[in-house]
């Protein structure tokens, strides 16, 4: 395996957002394909975040860079970093002044049928229920 580390955003809209973007709600579809892409490329996906228009210069996003953990950030698509993270081409900057490359996947978003979203909708509204998520 390449020793290439890298960190996945995806972004966490609400699930009221469900019907009107069932992808930027779906945030385990979204590291799906973060994670195939690192696949694809040999790379080892050390990190996973879901966030929502978190601040780009937040601590959760730097701390692992500093400890020279993370080569590589990589968001499904730009639309999902841009509604992960909060001033996105703040983020691209400091990405760049840091030296770590930051990548989208870019592969094909799932279509989402009406039994699609009614899975997303009961893993993310019984998360405490005892629901895992299958």
């Amino acid at each position: 395996m390449n020793s290439v580390r890298v960190t996945a955003i995806a972004c966490l809209m609400p699930l009221s957002e469900l019907d009107e973007d069932p992808f930027l709600v779906d945030d385990r579809s979204q590291h799906d394909m973060c994670r195939q892409w690192a696949a694809a490329r040999d790379y080892h996906l050390t990190c996973r975040l879901s966030l929502h228009q978190l601040r780009a210069d937040h601590n959760a996003l730097w701390s692992d860079v500093e400890e020279g953990l993370v080569d590589v950030f990589v968001a499904p698509n730009r639309r999902a970093l841009e509604n992960a993270i909060a001033g996105a081409e703040e983020f691209v900057a400091r990405c760049a002044a840091a030296g770590v490359r930051l990548e989208t996947a870019d592969l094909d978003e799932p279509v989402y049928t009406l039994a699609m979203k009614s899975q997303v909708h009961r893993r993310l509204s019984m998360p405490t229920a005892g629901y895992n998520g299958c």
